[in-house]
């Protein structure tokens, strides 16, 4: 099972995801796509990294707005697979221009 992260290596892998927050034990980002058809193409892409990487981020869509929130669900909280995920997230924002 994965080793959750201190507070201090969280609040280190944050400094380097700047669209990132915490919130309890998930990393989070807001996303917003300039339309809908967009946001899901979005997310369509960081299905297939997620799937990629065995670590699947918690999606809420909201018309443009896609939110991924990150934890390791079976280990109680983040772990390095949750920035290591947060940053290909980014990629695939930055890909897309958003």
């Amino acid at each position: 099972m994965s080793q959750l992260l201190t507070d201090g290596e969280i609040d280190a892998a944050l400094a380097e995801l700047p669209h990132w927050h915490r919130a309890g034990q998930s990393l989070v980002r807001t996303i917003e796509a300039p339309t809908f058809p967009d946001a899901i193409a979005l997310v369509d892409r960081v299905a297939v990294v997620a799937e990629e990487a065995n670590h699947h981020p918690d999606i809420d869509i909201k018309w443009r707005k896609v939110t991924f929130a990150l934890s390791t669900h079976s280990a109680g909280g983040i772990t390095e697979s949750d920035p290591a995920l947060a940053r290909r997230i980014d990629e695939e924002a930055r890909r897309s221009g958003l």
